[in-house]
């Protein structure tokens, strides 16, 4: 019989540990060329406007070096920010676990930025980066941690690998709490997204995981405790959207 702490979610689905993190991956093989497109389409872009806060948090400076590490961003949206709010010295890591992701992002940046060498693209687990310890200023997470099977494991690695004064901070999408907005999203989400999923990627199934997956990750408060549990101090989050996504904030202290 398969203990209950050798089990995890993938969707609604109870799926043993070890198997989650290939299911993931065959999902983001799936829809990985259009992405971003469907980002678009179904938050009616204001995946854009959630992610632009989180760039306004973080503050990347312009007048010195900044090291910055971007966890499950492979198509690069967020490193691009980062880079274009930063000064000369501002230097971003892509880190993902899905090479189709990478290949996205690689080709983006290059069309972008070309010849410019203050962005990098690693493929790695969040879960065991293969970085330095107390080596990056900040590290950000957007719509990627409930993807990962072993959330503490990855949120322990964004400590260690932080500096000392440190920032992390993790957009996603969280729980409603605005009376008739909770009904009118559970109906959208999943009525509409999986539909349109299977019209832009010719994928219904990686979007019925998606919504599933965001059903199923903690509420705030208790994603807020387990970002203390791994360490971080003055650990806080800001709803967003009557609840739709959370920007959450800790500090290596």
């Amino acid at each position: 019989m398969t203990a209950a702490s050798d089990t995890t979610h993938f969707g609604f689905e109870t799926v043993k540990l070890a198997e989650k993190q290939a299911k993931v991956d065959d999902v983001f093989h799936k829809v990985a060329g259009r992405y971003d497109l469907m980002n678009d389409l179904m938050s009616a872009g204001l995946h854009r406007v959630w992610k632009d806060a989180l760039i306004s948090a973080l503050r990347p400076p312009r007048t010195r070096p900044f090291r910055h590490l971007d966890v499950a961003g492979g198509t690069g949206d967020v490193a691009f920010k980062i880079l274009e709010a930063g000064g000369p010295e501002t230097n971003v890591t892509v880190l993902d676990i899905n090479g189709e992701m990478l290949a996205v992002g690689r080709e983006r940046a290059q069309k972008r930025f070309p010849g410019d060498d203050r962005i990098n693209f690693v493929q790695g687990n969040a879960e065991e980066l293969a970085l330095p310890a107390d080596s990056f200023d900040a590290y950000t997470i957007a719509f990627g941690i409930r993807n990962v099977p072993r959330i503490d494991k990855a949120l322990a690695e964004a400590y260690r690998v932080l500096k000392r004064g440190g920032r992390f901070l993790c957009l996603e999408f969280s729980h409603v709490d605005v009376p008739l907005l909770d009904k009118v999203y559970e109906a959208y989400s999943f009525n509409i997204i999986p539909p349109m999923g299977r019209m832009v990627t010719g994928e219904a199934e990686p979007y019925q995981y998606l919504v599933e997956s965001i059903r199923k990750f903690p509420k705030p408060q208790v994603f807020a405790n387990m970002i203390e549990d791994a360490g971080f101090r003055r650990a806080s989050f800001t709803p967003m959207t009557g609840g739709v996504v959370a920007l959450h904030s800790g500090w290596k202290l």
